[in-house]
């Protein structure tokens, strides 16, 4: 047993050792911290976004949920009747989409990118609203895996239903 001693008390040094290097290595700063700093969409203050959708329209949600992602709070509202909704907020049969939505005191017709809208809050241009005909693959909402996306123009709807190109999407 006397050599069993010094390589217990050996033993015991290099675990004090150890325990005293890790305690007094730099401790990286809280989690916290790192999100307490805030980013611009953190801060930018959006008003909420109400969109009108069919129950049955698989993309629609998706929809929805690129808008929370962006940081727009969301009133999600299925509706009986979408073809009513587009009348009562003046969107022409050939602008509709699956989904329709009222932010800021304009309507927005499609998939329209969040950045479209953030721009269209901010700028503040005397038209009625954006839209985005149809369902392009690739905007948001519409990406499909092993599906090409494809180049998407969204229009600015003036009050007198004529429209212009708002914005270029390319993939």
């Amino acid at each position: 047993m006397r050599y069993r001693t010094p390589l217990l008390r050996g033993a015991s040094a290099v675990l004090v050792a150890a325990l005293a290097s890790a305690c007094t290595q730099a401790v990286p700063p809280p989690v916290s911290a790192a999100l307490a700093a805030p980013t611009t969409k953190a801060t930018e203050t959006l008003p909420r976004i109400t969109v009108h959708r069919d129950a049955y329209c698989g993309c629609c949600h998706l929809w929805v949920e690129h808008l929370r992602e962006e940081g727009f709070e969301v009133d999600d509202r299925v509706e009986d009747d979408m073809g009513l909704v587009k009348q009562r907020l003046g969107i022409a049969p050939a602008h509709a989409s699956c989904h329709t939505a009222e932010v800021g005191g304009y309507v927005v017709e499609g998939h329209v990118p969040a950045s479209d809208i953030r721009r269209l809050l901010k700028e503040r241009p005397p038209v009625h609203g954006l839209v985005l005909p149809g369902m392009p693959m690739g905007s948001p909402g519409m990406e499909v895996e092993g599906v090409e996306a494809e180049a998407y123009t969204v229009l600015k709807v003036d009050h007198d239903g004529t429209t212009s190109t708002y914005a270029q999407h390319q993939p």
